[in-house]
C-alpha cells in the first residue's frame, strides 16, 4: 500500500464493494461478551455513591478543555519542550505518517515496537512504514492478534473480542510455527515469548496517549499489559502520538479520569499500569507528534463539540444493541459503535461517512454508559439532520425519491393504512422473488428477511373494540 494513502478516502463500509454489515465470524460471541461487560460495569458503577458527581465533573472539564483548547495547546508544548521532548504537529494522516518516516529515516529505524494507539490506526501508520521497509509489531495483545489475523480490530479497548482462545491457538500455529494449544495461559506465554524479542531488536518505539496534562507538560499512558512500559522505554527512540483533544488542564484532575476509565472500560478500579512520562531518558530521543486530522471541524461545530471528549473507554459499544448485533467492521473505520457513528463523519466527511449516523437505534444506552456524558443521541440526530440536508454524493437520486415517498406515505391516514398493507404484502412475497437476496440491500447480505408478524395493530383495536 502506498504511502500516500490516506484512511479518510473511504471505509469498507463507505464502498460500494463492500459485503454488507455481515461479519465472517465471531458476532454472537461479541454480543455476548459486550453484554456482560456492560452488565458488569453498569453494576460497578450503581454501587458507587458518587458516579454520577464523577460524569458531572468530568463532563464540565472536557468541556473546559475543549472552549480553551488553542491556549491548553500551547501550554502543554512549552511544557514538553521545556522537558526536552520534540514536538511536533501534524494537519492530518499524511503529514503525521510523512513525519515518522521522516523520524525513522533520521534515527536508521528498521524494527519499531507499537503500543496501543488508535492516532496511528487513523493514519493506517502500519502500511506507511511497511512501505518504506520498516517492519512495525502491535504489542498490544489484542492488537498482536488482529495484526498476525490480517484484520482491523473490532473493538477500541479489546480488539481480538472476536476471536477465541481456539482461533488464537490456531494463529500461533500458522503464523509462528507453534504447537497448537487453546489453554489461555499458554497462549499468553507464547506471545510473551516471541513480543519480547521484538523489545530487544527494536530501533524506534511508537504509543498513544491517553492524557496530556497542559501543566506540566506530562504524558499519561494507561495499559494492563505491560507492553505500553517497554515499548516507550527500551527503545533508543519514542515517539508518541495523540490528538489535539487529549488533554486535561492540571494533574489534579488525572484521578477522577482514571477512575472512570478504568471502572468504564475494563471494570478495574485502575488499570495495572499507569505511565506518567514526563520527557525522554538520558541519552534517548522522545517526540511527540499532535495531530488535528479533522478535529478542528468537530470543534468548530457546537452541537458535536463534545464527541472530542470521548475517552476512548467503549462503553458505548458495550450497551449498543446495534455494534452488539453487526460487530466493530460494519462500521468500517477505526471507531465503531455510537461514538464512531459520530466521528467517522466527522472526521472523514459526510460526503464519505453520511450514512452512519443512521446505525443506530436511538435507544439512549451509549449516551447513559458514557463516562464523560457526551449526548451521542442528540449527536447522531444532528449528523442524521445533517446527512440529509446538505448535498451529498452519499444519497442517490432513488434514496431521495425514496424519502419523498414516505414522507408522502406517512402524512395521512388513509395514506398510511395503504402504504403498511403494501409493506405487509411485500414481505410476504419476497421469499419468491426470482432475484439473489443479496440484491436487496446491505442489510440483507448477512441475514433472512423477518417473517411478518401477527394482525395490524389498527385490526386488533378494531376487532376489540366490537
Amino acid at each position: 500500500m502506498s504511502t500516500q494513502h490516506n484512511s479518510l478516502a473511504g471505509a469498507e463500509f463507505l464502498k460500494r464493494e463492500t459485503a454488507g454489515l455481515a461479519e465472517p465470524a465471531g458476532s454472537r460471541a461479541l454480543g455476548e461478551a459486550t453484554e456482560r461487560s456492560a452488565r458488569q460495569i453498569r453494576e460497578l458503577a450503581a454501587g458507587i455513591p458518587q458516579w454520577q458527581d464523577w460524569r458531572e465533573a468530568a463532563h464540565a472539564v472536557k468541556q473546559y478543555v475543549l472552549a480553551n483548547l488553542d491556549r491548553l495547546l500551547v501550554e502543554f508544548e512549552r511544557n514538553l519542550t521545556a522537558r526536552g521532548v520534540t514536538v511536533l504537529w501534524a494537519e492530518d494522516a499524511r503529514e503525521a505518517n510523512r513525519l515518522v518516516l521522516e523520524l525513522a529515516r533520521e534515527h536508521k529505524v528498521k524494527n519499531v515496537v507499537k503500543s496501543k494507539t488508535m492516532v496511528s490506526e487513523e493514519m493506517e501508520l502500519n502500511h506507511a512504514l511497511a512501505a518504506e521497509g520498516i517492519r512495525a509489531v502491535e504489542t498490544d495483545l489484542g492488537e498482536y492478534l488482529v495484526q498476525l489475523a490480517g484484520q482491523r480490530p473490532v473493538h477500541i479497548v479489546t480488539p481480538a473480542l472476536h476471536l477465541s482462545a481456539a482461533d488464537c491457538g490456531r494463529l500461533f500455529a500458522e503464523k509462528l510455527g507453534e504447537p497448537f494449544t487453546a489453554e489461555h495461559q499458554a497462549l499468553t506465554d507464547i506471545a510473551r515469548r516471541h513480543l519480547r524479542e521484538e523489545y530487544l531488536k527494536a530501533d524506534m518505539g511508537i504509543s498513544g496517549v491517553n492524557f496530556g496534562i497542559a501543566e506540566t507538560g506530562t504524558l499519561v499512558v494507561v495499559e494492563n499489559e505491560g507492553n505500553a512500559g517497554l515499548s516507550t522505554s527500551a527503545p533508543p527512540v519514542h515517539v508518541a502520538l495523540m490528538g489535539i483533544e487529549k488533554l486535561l488542564p492540571r494533574m489534579e484532575y488525572l484521578p477522577l479520569f482514571l477512575n472512570l476509565l478504568a471502572r468504564s472500560g475494563t471494570g478495574q478500579k485502575l488499570t495495572s499500569y499507569t505511565h506518567l512520562i514526563d520527557g525522554p531518558v538520558p541519552g534517548r530521543k522522545m517526540y511527540v507528534i499532535i495531530l488535528d486530522n479533522g478535529r478542528t471541524r468537530v470543534l468548530a461545530d457546537r452541537m458535536t463539540r463534545m464527541a472530542l471528549g470521548c475517552i476512548r473507554c467503549g462503553a458505548c459499544l458495550n450497551n449498543c444493541p446495534v455494534y452488539r448485533r453487526v460487530g466493530g467492521w460494519a462500521y468500517g473505520w477505526v471507531y465503531p459503535g455510537p461514538i464512531g457513528s459520530i466521528v467517522t463523519p466527522l472526521l472523514a466527511g459526510l460526503d464519505k461517512a453520511g450514512k452512519l449516523p443512521f446505525a443506530s437505534s436511538l435507544c439512549g444506552a451509549c449516551a447513559e454508559a458514557c463516562p464523560v456524558k457526551i449526548d451521542l443521541a442528540h449527536q447522531l440526530v444532528h449528523l442524521r439532520h445533517r446527512a440529509t440536508s446538505e448535498p451529498s454524493p452519499v444519497r442517490s437520486f432513488w434514496e431521495r425519491l425514496m424519502w419523498k415517498a414516505w414522507a408522502w406515505s406517512m402524512s395521512g391516514p388513509l395514506r398510511y393504512r395503504l402504504t403498511m398493507a403494501a409493506v405487509r404484502l411485500g414481505v410476504r412475497l419476497a421469499k419468491y422473488l426470482p432475484w439473489h437476496p443479496l440484491q436487496l440491500g446491505a442489510w440483507t447480505r448477512g441475514r433472512d428477511l423477518p417473517e411478518v408478524p401477527g394482525p395490524a395493530f389498527r385490526a386488533t383495536w378494531k376487532e376489540e373494540g366490537k
